[in-house]
């Protein structure tokens, strides 16, 4: 070979190690000619593909139990990532546009598509917003078998028809073949704990009664109340399994009143279907210590339940619960005290349902303040050794670490005064619990002169209304005026929880950055159907909150353009070192092209619902915005390398595995929409990425 072909076959080599989309417009001269490194064979760098490498699973709702959303997994790495393709799309047909009927009556409820998928045993498991489980092949997509539950779709229930996912349990007391060795459990909107054989998708018989256990039986369901309540008790989260018990929570609409149902977690025995335990956070008991906690209301107030996802350490025998608000969420005269065991971490023992320890996030809540995602197990160095952890975040942006054996602060957190001068009636909490290390992730005070808009005009709007409203920052009560709540209902950080590059030490997590207002009104004052629920003028939401003296109504705080009043990023992705609490970075995430009045691809940030995925290659994925795309970011600085548009926006947590076949890396998301976000588009898509 000439010399001056060597030199430039050399080249070649090593620039074709560098990243694809930087080579795409690479060329080398020589002699004057110019000669595409494609002449000398340039191929995409070689993926880390060992088709004797082990089968890589998916097989809880964030990976492993302890809902770490991290896999070990290597192939899709940051000099490939570019190279992404779908490999695959599979559309579940289960879509509701508030126009579809079901058994002859209208489904006013849209659908939303939040599901994260399990792959076990080579089959991918999907659940779809109407409680249908699919079996697909994780290399093609090719449906295997369905499983209807043919749920009531004809209800309130809440936050539109949706499932986010699914447990699944390998019985070791089966042999392989043997009906209902693998088994998948459901929890339906309806309202009904359901098993199936995850090899043929029929039901497990043995399992209650015919497969089923009805979760309403011994619930307070108010029938007899002047109000259609159809669907308020439901469940939307995938139930957790810790070693022979499945544990769940349940769903309850908020605001209605204060005698809404239970919030009790009940633990279910995983081949019979019989009730282990059932542990309500609302002390009933008045011998219970944690009664000190509640100075009237405990007999009284329900909910207080575990809507969002469940996280579990098995091999400590340890089934961790993040609580909600008492009813109603925006008054608490009825319900006076701290609320102990509300709005916190309990952990329990997941074979018994006793309590191991609890910590509260937030005392006395009235501003829909719950703890709506599972803590993920982490390990950090505390004190020059290895500490087990779990990092909770929070909507009020707050992150807090805490020992997972003892609950006590791994990174130190502070009781600080907080704003005071609730409504007449009303009973409000001091102090609130801060952590002092990482700061908040999500902005918390408003004033006037930090009103935004895009123009002159309608910034000026937004500098009117924040005048005219109680802003105390973070905690200010809800008022006759108005108060604004910031971050607002939907958070800080929502059901998508965190990820934890183990490798790295990080934790993952994204966060949305809108202002609400709250307000609360003399019941005296209203009349008609004010005074029970829905929607009403100018954007507001009315709660009825029956037995207290006031209706609550609370809308976001937005410019006349329809645009948030705080200024933007109104969605960021952040990275916290485990270890020191300090933020490492912190980008918006997504655009609001479908949003605005008009398409701005600006990366302002949306709101996110949903969660990220990290890998040990360096990589973070994450759908979670309301326009239509998937990102990958690096996880040590943010940056971000990849996006690809889809036909829906993927509101729901990624997941990935390594197939049987050939060994190779698929990445899966849920599109789908959201059935509560105006103008966003709603869909059915379940896609694979992979590398070539």
């Amino acid at each position: 070979m000439p010399e001056s072909l060597c030199i430039l076959a050399n080249l070649t080599t090593l620039v074709c190690r560098a990243n694809m989309r930087e080579l795409a417009s690479v060329k080398l001269l020589i002699g004057g000619m110019s000669l595409a490194l494609a002449l000398f064979g340039c191929a995409p760098p070689a993926a880390n593909r060992d088709p004797s490498a082990p089968v890589a699973e998916w097989p809880n709702y964030g990976n492993d139990p302890g809902s770490s959303r991290y896999s070990p997994l290597t192939e899709i790495s940051k000099n490939n990532v570019a190279n992404l393709r779908v490999a695959w799309t599979y559309r579940t047909g289960d879509v509701s546009d508030g126009t579809t009927t079901w058994n002859g009556e209208r489904v006013k409820s849209r659908s939303t598509f939040e599901a994260t998928p399990l792959m076990v045993d080579s089959t991918l498991y999907v659940i779809t917003p109407f409680g249908r489980i699919i079996a697909l092949d994780p290399e093609t997509g090719t449906q295997r078998w369905v499983f209807d539950p043919k749920i009531d779709r004809i209800g309130d229930y809440g936050d539109a028809l949706t499932s986010r996912g699914l447990a699944l349990r390998i019985d070791p007391k089966r042999q392989l073949g043997q009906p209902c060795r693998k088994t998948l459990y459901e929890a339906t909107l309806d309202g009904r704990l359901i098993a199936v054989d995850g090899d043929t998708g029929k039901l497990c018989t043995e399992f209650g009664t015919n497969g089923q256990v009805d979760l309403k039986a011994g619930i307070n369901l108010k029938t007899n109340v002047d109000w259609d309540n159809k669907g308020e008790y439901h469940f939307t989260s995938a139930p957790a399994v810790v070693g022979d018990v499945v544990v769940v929570g349940s769903a309850i609409n908020d605001n209605n009143r204060i005698e809404m149902p239970s919030g009790r977690v009940r633990g279910y025995n995983a081949r019979t279907g019989a009730l282990v335990w059932s542990f309500d956070p609302i002390p009933r008991d008045p011998a219970d210590p944690d009664r000190a906690g509640w100075l009237n209301g405990a007999d009284r107030t329900g909910a207080a339940n575990v809507w969002g996802p469940i996280s579990a350490d098995p091999d400590h025998d340890l089934v961790f619960l993040p609580t909600t608000s008492p009813s109603p969420d925006y008054y608490g005269g009825e319900r006076e005290g701290d609320d102990r065991n509300a709005d916190s971490l309990v952990v329990l023992h997941a074979s018994t349902g006793k309590i191991v320890w609890t910590f509260q996030a937030v005392h006395h809540n009235l501003w829909d303040y719950d703890l709506p995602s599972a803590p993920s197990v982490i390990e950090v160095e505390h004190g020059g050794k290895r500490v087990a952890a779990l990092a909770q975040p929070s909507k009020m942006g707050h992150l807090f670490i805490l020992d997972r054996d003892t609950g006590q602060p791994v990174l130190p957190i502070e009781e600080r005064a907080v704003p005071q001068n609730g409504v007449p009636g009303e009973w409000l909490s001091p102090t609130q619990p801060f952590p002092v290390a990482t700061p908040p992730l999500a902005p918390n005070h408003l004033e006037p002169q930090e009103a935004w808009g895009l123009t002159p005009w309608d910034r000026s709007k937004c500098r009117e209304q924040i005048a005219g409203l109680r802003r105390e920052g973070i905690f200010t009560p809800p008022s006759l005026e108005g108060s604004i709540v910031y971050p607002g209902i939907i958070g800080g950080t929502n059901w998508g929880g965190v990820s934890f590059d183990r490798s790295r030490g990080l934790i993952v997590v994204n966060q949305t950055n809108m202002a609400f207002v709250a307000q609360l009104i003399p019941r005296d004052k209203l009349t008609g159907w004010k005074t029970h629920a829905g929607g009403g003028e100018d954007g507001w939401e009315y709660a009825p909150m029956r037995g207290t003296p006031y209706v609550m109504r609370r809308k976001p705080l937005l410019s006349p353009l329809g645009l948030p009043c705080n200024a933007p990023p109104w969605g960021t992705l952040a990275a916290v070192d485990a270890n020191t609490g300090k933020i490492r970075w912190q980008v918006p995430l997504g655009t609001v092209r479908e949003l605005a009045p008009v398409p701005l691809p600006i990366g302002w940030g949306t709101p996110t619902l949903g969660g990220s995925l990290t890998t040990a290659s360096g990589l973070t994925f994450i759908g979670a915005t309301a326009d239509r795309t998937f990102r990958v970011f690096d996880t040590e600085t943010g940056r971000e390398l990849w996006h690809a548009s889809l036909p829906a926006s993927a509101m729901a947590t990624p997941m990935t595995y390594r197939s049987r076949t050939g060994g190779r890396q698929f990445v899966v998301i849920a599109a789908g929409g959201h059935g509560k976000i105006h103008g966003v588009k709603l869909g059915d898509y379940v896609i694979a990425y992979a590398l070539p």
